[in-house]
C-alpha cells in the first residue's frame, strides 16, 4: 500500500493568521501600510475567531482527490484543520486529517498513518499563526522582519520581505507592489514523513472582503512531494467556537 502524506499544516495558519506585508522603507511602515490594506487595526482588532469551510484538491500521480475542509481560528492562536479525503481512485478508502492546536500543544488524527503529537518545527509554526493577524503585534513575538531586493514575475514587480520568527519556519513573501496584496509565500518546513527540509511555496488568489478584512479564498501549496488546492466557500467571523475543538480528543489521552 502506497502512503499517503497530506501536507498542509504549514499553511493553513496563512489563512486563519493571514501573514501578508507590503513594501515600505521600515518594518515598521511596511507593516502599518499591510494592515490598513486589508482592513485596518480596527477592524481586525474586533475579529475574535473565524470559520472557514470549503473544498480541498491533493494531485497525486493516480489522478486528483478531493473532498472538503473545514478550518477553524480563535483568539490568541488556537487553529484547527479538518479534512477528509476519497482515496477510490488509489484503490483505498476514505481518510481523515485532523490536525489541533490548542494553543500550546498539537495533535494530528489521520485514520491512514495514525494519530500523533505535534512537534519540532511543524509545532512552532502552528504558534506562529497569530490570530486575527501575527503582524498586530509582531515585535512583542519576537519576530523579525527585513526589506529584500524588490524581482519581477512578468511586467509585475513584487516586494520580498524575509520574515523570522523566534522559533519556526522563516518564509519569503512576495506581494505586489501597486495592491499591497500578497502573491506567494516561500518557506522551507521540517516533514519527518519526507526525511527532513523541504521548501514549500503556498499561492494566494481570490482575495475578498468579509466584514471588512480581505482573505484570500483559494490558496495553492506547492512542495516536492504534492500540490495542494484550497478553495473556501464561506467564511464567518466571530461565532462561538467552544475551546475543546482544539485540543487533543479525550479518547486520546492516555497518560
Amino acid at each position: 500500500m502506497k502512503r499517503f502524506y497530506v501536507f498542509f499544516l504549514q499553511a493553513t495558519f496563512l489563512i486563519t493568521g493571514f501573514v501578508e506585508i507590503t513594501s515600505a522603507q521600515t518594518a515598521d511602515e511596511v507593516v502599518d501600510k499591510h494592515l490598513a490594506a486589508i482592513g485596518g487595526r480596527e477592524a481586525l482588532g474586533k475579529l475574535t475567531s473565524r470559520t472557514m469551510i470549503g473544498t480541498v484538491t491533493v494531485s497525486t500521480p493516480a489522478g486528483d482527490i478531493s473532498g472538503p475542509i473545514e478550518i477553524y481560528a480563535k483568539a490568541p492562536n488556537k487553529s484547527r484543520t479538518y479534512i477528509k479525503l476519497d482515496l477510490s481512485a488509489l484503490g483505498q478508502g476514505e481518510i481523515v486529517v485532523d490536525q489541533r492546536f490548542d494553543g500550546t500543544t498539537g495533535y494530528a488524527i489521520n485514520t491512514m498513518q495514525g494519530n500523533s503529537e505535534i512537534t519540532g518545527n511543524q509545532l512552532e509554526n502552528m504558534r506562529n499563526g497569530a490570530f486575527p493577524n501575527p503582524l498586530l503585534k509582531y515585535k512583542e513575538a519576537g519576530m523579525k522582519i527585513e526589506v529584500l531586493p524588490k524581482e519581477k514575475v512578468g511586467d509585475k514587480e513584487l516586494i520580498v520581505l524575509q520574515i523570522t520568527p523566534k522559533a519556526g519556519s522563516a518564509a519569503r513573501q512576495f506581494l505586489d507592489a501597486e495592491s499591497y496584496l500578497p502573491i506567494k509565500m516561500v518557506m522551507k518546513v521540517d516533514v519527518q514523513q519526507m526525511g527532513g527540509e523541504i521548501e514549500q511555496t503556498t499561492e494566494f488568489s481570490d482575495i475578498r472582503e468579509v466584514d471588512g478584512v480581505k482573505i484570500p479564498f483559494q490558496m495553492k501549496i506547492t512542495n516536492p512531494a504534492q500540490t495542494i488546492i484550497i478553495k473556501v466557500n464561506k467564511v464567518e467571523h466571530n461565532t462561538t467556537i467552544e475551546d475543546s475543538i482544539f485540543v487533543k480528543p479525550a479518547a486520546e489521552k492516555q497518560d
